[in-house]
């Protein structure tokens, strides 16, 4: 148990409002955005998890151009300087201003540049069957449902006004549309070479840029060599 001149500090305390969302109490819908309107922090920690297990450099490109969306997203803001919408009403927010919404850019960059990167970059693997263009349509469906949700919480949630999140689409979507057409043209050709470095090498970065459905490579890569293994144990054993 604390003593109690341990309890008395002569500063306040401050939470740690990245994950902070506050919404009316007993508003189950707004409970369920609340929970929606943390889905940037969820992509990071996928992106990153990703990232540590497959070491790809395309994934590392796509988050490198989400932090630089965020620092843009910043200046911005501290640009324009426009207050969110009814400050009284949250104890607790990451940033006192509110133009462009850094949630809508996010998400409507993660989105716009995901979409890119399934109909321009993958068009060129299988031969447009049936399936593989469906499961394309439901997730840039999926893709496109979840940043307008996202967007609408903060708004809903009295985060920010409707014009802050417009903006924040907009200049997400047009980062995304930037950051697919650099990493194209100027960072893909050069993932070979950097695949190549003795640092790349040491900490087994590859690059599958040449690889277009690296899921279905991976899967028929690893039953083949499981199937190889599998038979030269039989012979042993025999």
């Amino acid at each position: 148990m604390a003593a109690i001149g341990e309890c008395s500090l002569p500063a306040p305390w401050r939470p740690v409002s990245l994950t902070h969302v506050e919404y009316l109490a007993g508003d189950f819908s707004g409970q369920l955005l609340a929970y929606l309107s943390l889905c940037p922090i969820f992509i990071i920690v996928g992106f990153v998890t990703l990232i540590i297990f497959k070491r790809e450099l395309h994934t590392i490109s796509f988050l490198g151009g989400l932090a630089f969306n965020e620092g843009v997203n910043w200046l911005i803001k501290n640009i324009i300087r426009e207050p969110r919408p009814c400050e009284e009403a949250h104890s607790t927010v990451t940033t006192k201003y509110g133009m462009p919404s850094s949630h809508s850019q996010f998400m409507w960059f993660f989105s716009v540049y995901s979409f890119l990167f399934l109909y321009l970059r993958m068009h060129q693997t299988n031969n447009a069957r049936f399936l593989d263009l469906l499961w394309r349509h439901v997730l840039s469906i999926c893709l496109v449902t979840v940043a307008f949700l996202v967007s609408y919480s903060r708004v809903y949630l009295l985060y920010h006004t409707w014009s802050q999140v417009l903006y924040g689409g907009v200049a997400g979507s047009i980062m995304a549309i930037a950051w697919f057409v650099f990493t194209q043209e100027i960072l893909t050709p050069l993932f070979p070479r950097i695949a190549a470095w003795p640092a790349s090498e040491f900490f087994l970065i590859r690059d599958t840029s040449l690889i277009p459905n690296i899921l279905w490579f991976e899967y028929t890569v690893t039953r083949a060599e499981a199937r190889n293994r599998q038979r030269k144990l039989g012979t042993k054993l025999q």
